[in-house]
């Protein structure tokens, strides 16, 4: 089949690419020319394991090209997905859907023939009554079908997920749109993956719902580690008790410094938006919201009380500044609200990501970044750990010890085990173990 793929941001990028393997042909569009070289060059503007391979396959294949010319690129398209941005609004929180409306506008101007236009982005619900809307003025009903299809990728697992996915959710009760999306997944039911189709409206909100459970479950088991800490109980080990518990499952209950992403902080907020506009209270999910704004600036108390709280002339290495590994993403990362507030006391930082320090440079004021983790210990007062890459869980912690000016560790990933550590003679805080 042809595909547009409109954005090549994360969703759109791997999506595209992910379709392109499944032996469709595949136009990647964006307006953004600098992004569109990039790709004809063979480079990659997001980081994500296994895409650069995927992507030099899939165009030597001849399946897989990248343009900015809409109109040339839908040329006979059975359909077009709409993977652009949706970003909080500044100040209320609300989806900003300028984007999808723009790219719908173009899509219309170009549409010939009976096509299928993908919500791919994550939208609010009732965006695909809009997105419909818009392609009417243009067209005639029966001309076009307006699907939602929500991806459900996380990030640094992203083609695994697409392409080994849990489920696939397509919101549409046309049956010339059933019968085009089945095809489009079709290599998916060798491996019998369930596509559950539902109406738009309902598909736009299962990927809200998902969302915010999962943020729901991070942030309840980071408030159980402050209540283990309190009375002398190991987290994991109430993690583990409860996650064995098949009605709970184990994912997604680890305690650390909070959830951050593209997703989760912005899904959250959106749904209590759309909750308030449909005068429904989500207590629980506006809770989660506010819980783990909280929680990032508690963890930063964490490692000044650590310290004694004075870190005037201190200097503190951070390992880890993506919200978490194998991504360069720093949106709402911890390690936005936790630095800072080290700076505000006094601390001077020193930090080493694999791949997000690019990303951070833009983000972060005052910071001295290094090209490996122990370049960054060397001489810091304490050694704080925010994401926890496979390279910090073996670091060689006689090194590390030789390297700290003093002995303080702050593992705010729990990826050491505090008897260890404390008997190598480190002052060792970590989340959530007394």
């Amino acid at each position: 089949m042809r595909v547009v793929m409109v954005g090549t941001g994360y969703v759109g990028l791997v999506s595209g690419v992910c379709f392109a393997d499944f032996g469709h042909d595949v136009i990647c569009v964006d307006k953004d020319r600098k992004k569109i070289d990039t790709l004809n060059s063979g480079g990659i503007p997001i980081y994500e394991p296994g895409l650069e391979a995927l992507v030099a396959k899939n165009v030597k294949a001849a399946r897989l090209s990248f343009t900015t010319d809409l109109k040339a690129a839908m040329a006979g398209a059975d359909a077009v997905f709409i993977a652009v941005g949706t970003p909080s609004r500044r100040g209320d929180g609300y989806a900003d859907l300028s984007y999808v409306y723009a790219a719908t506008e173009e899509i219309a101007e170009y549409m010939d023939g009976f096509t299928v236009v993908v919500t791919k982005s994550t939208v609010p619900i009732g965006t695909g009554d809009e997105v419909e809307k818009i392609l009417s003025k243009h067209h005639e009903a029966g001309s076009f079908a307006v699907v939602s299809n929500p991806e459900f990728l996380r990030e640094g697992a992203a083609i695994s997920d697409f392409k080994r996915p849990d489920r696939v959710v397509v919101g549409t009760e046309n049956k010339q749109a059933k019968k085009v999306m089945r095809a489009l997944y079709r290599p998916l039911y060798i491996n019998e993956t369930p596509i559950l189709f539902t109406s738009r409206r309902t598909s736009e909100l299962i990927k809200y719902a998902a969302n915010s459970f999962l943020a729901t479950k991070i942030t309840f088991i980071n408030e159980i580690a402050d209540l283990c800490e309190a009375v002398g109980a190991n987290v994991q080990e109430v993690a583990k008790g409860i996650g064995l518990d098949k009605r709970i499952g184990s994912k997604f209950l680890h305690a650390g410094p909070g959830y951050g992403g593209s997703c989760f902080p912005k899904d959250t907020l959106a749904l209590t938006r759309t909750a308030e506009e449909a005068n429904v209270a989500l207590s629980i999910v506006s809770s989660v919201v506010d819980a783990n704004e909280a929680r990032k600036r508690r963890m930063a108390n964490k490692v000044i009380d650590a310290l004694g709280g004075d870190l005037t002339g201190k200097t503190i290495a951070v390992l880890g500044l993506a919200f978490k590994p194998n991504t360069d993403d720093m949106r709402d990362a911890p390690s936005l609200t936790i630095i800072p507030r080290l700076q505000d006391k006094g601390a001077a930082i020193r930090a080493y990501d694999p791949e997000a320090m690019k990303e951070a440079k833009g983000l972060l004021n005052d910071v001295t970044y290094t090209d490996g983790p122990y370049p960054c210990i060397q001489g810091a007062e304490a050694l704080v750990i925010i994401t926890e890459w496979d390279e910090f869980r073996a670091l060689d912690m006689k090194r590390v010890k030789d390297a700290l000016a003093s002995p303080n560790v702050i593992d705010l990933r729990n990826i050491y085990q505090p008897e260890t550590m404390r008997a190598a003679g480190f002052n060792y805080t970590s989340v959530g173990r007394s």
